[in-house]
């Protein structure tokens, strides 16, 4: 997920009373106090997980034989969906890694309100704890900051839903230029948003789901005009008809009135948005009160909009999104981690908090082919995991993807699943 739609210039209204917080992966119990919904930050202060750990910085080590895994996200504040699932998927994982026995981890996730400055305040915060490795952040602004953070001191990252190439750099501008140099320490969960944009375009193509397109986008957002540049383009390869294409801000994403009728005017019958599900809930809305009834098309970052305070959920029947993740899927793998988020969170899952179960479980799976032990210092193990992923032997099967596998741009190999809501819950497409 790249940065959260209109929260950058929100004021957050709330402030994460606890402080910031280790949570220990070692049984679920110990996020009992998350049972009605709340969050378990509560459950361990920072200052006892400061004091059990004597190790900081790059070359921190775990001598009690205990992979420190950090965790950063937004737990509190307009964002704190996404960051809260990534926390409870990743602690999940935790548990499951630890109830395996073979490895022993402990996670300790830090909230960053989704604010770039106080992500590297966190990421300083879980340095003095002794981290060795890190999953987050879970948004793009503040990732590509700590992850500027993470290359210097050589922690390897894994992010689950910081989707913008800005997080791995190396990657070219529309000009042919690289302007931020590749972090080859960073790794994506979770498609970069140009790869969003072209599987969208391939995809609504070999569905047959539409031949006059409209595009709505926020062009004031590096994730929306990511998404739209790449499916532009894909678009005209496949000789896909966009007969309208409309933009808006940051400060105009709330009458959307103009844009819908364009698109109606020349006669769309399949509006894709690249954008997040709050725009997109009064998108849908205002199409519904002008009774246009296209076809809707989306991205990761519509992922949530069932949970729109006050939106009509109705109106997104039969919309259709790409996704990584339904949590109604049938497979033995699916059911376990539903089941087991709904004891930590009393919610069913997203796709980020798959992303995030995917991270820990991949990285256990490289810490045990890689043979690195948690008696080794943050670099060291940064070293041998950076190899591990981009080996072409290293593959990961998970709730996300079969066989997903790394590039050494950081960029993840896995095939994209379309998804439908219906009935008011995601069902799958293939």
């Amino acid at each position: 997920m790249s940065s959260f739609e209109n929260v950058s210039r929100r004021k957050f209204v709330e402030l994460f009373g606890a402080g910031t917080v280790a949570v220990s992966g070692l049984a679920l119990g110990a996020c009992g106090g998350a049972n009605n919904g709340g969050s378990s930050e509560a459950s361990t202060s920072a200052g006892s997980a400061e004091a059990s750990a004597s190790a900081s910085g790059s070359g921190a080590s775990s001598a009690a034989g205990v992979f420190k895994i950090g965790g950063i996200g937004p737990v509190t504040g307009a964002a704190a969906i996404y960051g809260n699932a990534t926390k409870y998927g990743a602690q999940v994982a935790v548990d499951e890694v630890n109830a395996e026995g073979t490895i022993a981890m402990e996670l300790n996730w830090q909230d960053d309100e989704h604010d770039p400055e106080k992500s590297v305040n966190a990421y300083n915060t879980l340095k003095d704890w002794g981290m060795q490795i890190l999953v987050g952040t879970t948004t793009t602004g503040p990732c590509v900051a700590v992850s500027t953070e993470t290359n210097s001191d050589r922690i390897f990252q894994l992010t689950p839903s910081a989707s913008s190439t800005d997080v791995i750099g190396g990657q070219e501008d529309e000009n042919g230029n690289v302007t931020i140099a590749r972090k080859d320490n960073v790794f994506q969960m979770c498609f970069t948003d140009p790869n969003q944009g072209t599987a969208s375009a391939k995809y609504i193509h070999d569905q047959n789901l539409g031949t006059k397109i409209a595009v709505i986008y926020n062009n004031s957002d590096a994730y929306s005009t990511g998404i739209y540049n790449k499916f532009q383009a894909e678009a005209k390869t496949l000789g896909l008809e966009i007969v309208s294409t409309t933009t808006f801000t940051d400060d105009s994403a709330t009458d959307f009135n103009v844009q819908l009728n364009d698109a109606k005017d020349a006669g769309a019958d399949l509006v894709f948005l690249p954008i997040y599900y709050t725009p997109a809930s009064l998108i849908l809305t205002q199409a519904n009160a002008m009774g246009f009834a296209p076809k809707f098309f989306g991205v990761d970052g519509m992922d949530g909009i069932l949970s729109v305070e006050g939106f009509d959920t109705s109106l997104a029947e039969d919309v259709m999104l790409l996704t990584p993740f339904v949590a109604t899927a049938e497979d033995d793998l699916t059911k376990s981690f539903v089941e087991s988020y709904k004891g930590v969170a009393s919610e069913e899952p997203n796709q980020f908090a798959a992303d995030a179960y995917d991270c820990v479980k991949a990285i256990a799976a490289a810490v045990a082919e890689a043979g690195v032990t948690a008696d080794m210092d943050a670099a060291s193990i940064c070293e041998s995991l950076v190899q591990t992923f981009t080996s072409s032997s290293f593959s990961y099967s998970g709730l996300t993807g079969e066989n997903m596998s790394w590039k050494d741009t950081g960029e993840v190999t896995k095939d994209p699943k379309g998804m439908v809501i219906k009935n008011g819950v995601y069902e799958s497409m293939d």
